[in-house]
């Protein structure tokens, strides 16, 4: 699809759209050139009438009057069932592609992407590493991070501050980067090379400088160059370094791990996440946004029966990266 006339050749290079390097960037580029292909026919076909239509029935010298016409229901039907039909290709085909950016398979790269003012960080939780943004010779606040190629990755997006936005060009996706939620999407990239990424979300006055770079590896670079070399490893990443941030914050004074779900002040956490918790707000499913929204904001769903136990609220003493590590630590509690 990327060969598409006027939106990129053979190489993927595009003539007025950015290089095609992922699945979903062909199915958009292909339905961008179904809407641009027609309209400009409707275009041609509107003006073209118009102006027959201005000569054919331009004003008489002897001001004869035309036959009286009432109305055509066969045209009038035509001219808004046709449209109507369009637009409906061109919704289906949009929602179709839209939602498979949420479709994550089994084998997708997991990435953790925060936004703060003004730079991204790029943790992979499974991989114990993080790509953080260093300062570019023109002031640009730059991350560098890396995914290997045909093989998809998924982003969870979230902000530390204000509204961001995550747009990689290339890829044909932006997502929102929301305070206090999480968003993402799932995308695979095609093509090995090096892409820009931006904050497509007016964030401050260094907006403009909130960049990255997404290196598209071959299976062998992936492998050799990254997997291979401390490229974006942390320092904190010891194998205690999860638990050590639970009990950091005292979370182990109140909350037990052991199996059994023991409990010591609040609820046990051992194989809590994925169940469903009956709250003071009903019943609610543990998941990534209630872990974070129960760190925040602990008196806002109580489980029953912890009623007055008065844990305090976290927000804003625990940051986005450490916040992310002790949700990935309770969700490893199996």
């Amino acid at each position: 699809m990327t060969g598409l006339f006027f939106l990129a050749d053979a190489s993927g290079k595009g003539f007025w759209m950015p290089p095609a390097a992922s699945e979903y960037a062909e199915h958009v580029d292909a339905l961008f050139m179904f809407i641009l292909v027609l309209s400009v026919l409707f275009f041609v076909l509107l003006m073209g009438l118009t102006g027959y239509f201005a000569v054919k029935y331009k004003a008489s010298p002897t001001n004869t009057r035309s036959s009286p016409v009432s109305h055509n229901f066969k045209l009038e039907f035509l001219w808004s069932a046709i449209p109507t039909v369009l637009l409906v290709v061109i919704f289906a085909w949009g929602f179709r592609d839209f939602t498979s950016l949420s479709a994550t398979p089994a084998d997708a790269l997991e990435l953790r992407v925060v936004g703060q003012k003004w730079n991204w960080t790029v943790s992979y939780p499974k991989l114990d590493r993080e790509c953080t943004s260093n300062s570019s010779a023109k002031g640009e606040n730059v991350v560098d991070f890396y995914v290997p190629v045909d093989r998809p990755f998924t982003v969870q997006l979230s902000s530390q501050d204000v509204l961001h936005s995550f747009w990689i060009p290339a890829f044909r996706v932006k997502r929102d980067a929301v305070p206090n939620r999480y968003t993402g999407y799932t995308v695979t990239p095609t093509r090995p090379g090096i892409y820009p990424v931006f904050c497509a979300e007016y964030c401050g006055d260094s907006h403009s400088q909130m960049r990255g770079t997404v290196h598209v590896l071959t299976k062998e670079e992936w492998e050799k160059d990254f997997l291979g070399t401390d490229k974006c490893k942390l320092d904190p990443k010891a194998p205690d370094y999860k638990p050590k941030l639970f009990a950091k914050y005292g979370c182990n004074t109140c909350h037990s791990v052991a199996a059994g779900r023991a409990v010591i002040v609040g609820p046990g956490l051992h194989g809590i996440y994925g169940k469903e918790e009956p709250t003071s707000a009903g019943s609610v499913k543990v998941d990534d946004d209630y872990i974070r929204e129960s760190i925040e904001y602990p008196s806002k769903k109580i489980v029953t029966g912890f009623e007055g136990k008065n844990m305090p609220s976290f927000k804003g003493r625990v940051t986005e990266q450490e916040l992310a590590a002790l949700i990935d630590y309770i969700k490893s509690l199996q």
